[in-house]
Formats: structure tokens, C-alpha cells, sequence
């Protein structure tokens, strides 16, 4: 993964979130910035775009730590988001942690945060299948 991928590297949905990503300290950072299309109520985050954003921030941080094995292919099997506060109108950030990575299943957590990465707005747990070729 570039140390700043570009804009126009990311899915199409990715992009209308307009949604940045770089590797910092070995980490996969995505950064979303508050904007029309991500509001929800007035003043807040949609839900949704959370929830998209912690999502991008596993599955990028899962296809890094697999490197260039293209091979793989992930199909979800659990997303579970639990919302803890309100996003505000500001940048959002997310990371992924992999809790466990075996060879058909893979267990990430997802964080996102806005001012303070010690207090989240909402985490995500996935368990995802990893489908190999034969």
C-alpha cells in the first residue's frame, strides 16, 4: 500500500465518502472528512458512512497483511458496529487491529475516533471467511 494513496485509487463508494488512506507507523490510517454526504442528522454523521468507514479500514488492513496474495478472495461472514457517540462535523479517522488471521478465517476490530483516539465513536467486530485457490 503507497505511504498516501491517491484519491481516485479508492472504490467508487470510497470515493463519494471521500475517504484518504496512508500507512503510518505499519498501521493502514483512513481519514474521513465531514461533508454533505456523509451527514446524517443535522450536525451529525450518518451512520452509515461510520460504519462504511470502519469497514474500509478492515478489509484495507486485512489485504495488507495478506500482501500480494490476490489469490484470497474475503467474504464477510459477521459485521457487527456498536455506536458509542454521535459524530460530530469534523474529520473521522479509523484503524484496524487483526485479531486473529488463520487460513480460512480472519477476526478484525475496527476503531474510529474523531478528536481523541482513546475515546472511539464506533467500533466494529468482523469475522470474515478467506477463500483460497485451490
Amino acid at each position: 500500500m503507497d505511504s498516501d494513496a491517491p484519491y481516485s485509487d479508492l472504490p467508487p463508494y470510497a470515493q463519494l465518502l471521500r475517504l484518504s488512506v496512508r500507512k503510518t507507523d505499519g498501521r493502514v490510517h483512513f481519514v474521513m472528512p465531514f461533508h454533505d454526504d456523509v451527514t446524517g442528522r443535522p450536525g451529525f454523521l450518518h451512520g452509515g458512512a461510520i460504519a462504511a468507514l470502519l469497514e474500509f479500514a478492515a478489509y484495507a488492513t486485512l489485504r495488507d497483511r495478506l500482501g500480494a496474495d490476490d489469490a484470497v478472495r474475503i467474504k464477510p461472514v459477521t459485521v457487527t458496529v456498536d455506536y458509542m457517540r454521535g459524530g460530530r462535523p469534523r474529520d473521522t479517522h479509523a484503524e484496524a487491529v487483526i485479531e486473529r488471521l488463520g487460513r480460512r478465517l480472519a477476526n478484525i476490530d475496527a476503531f474510529a475516533w474523531q478528536d481523541d483516539r482513546d475515546t472511539p465513536i464506533a467500533s466494529a467486530r468482523m469475522n470474515v471467511l478467506l477463500e483460497r485457490d485451490a
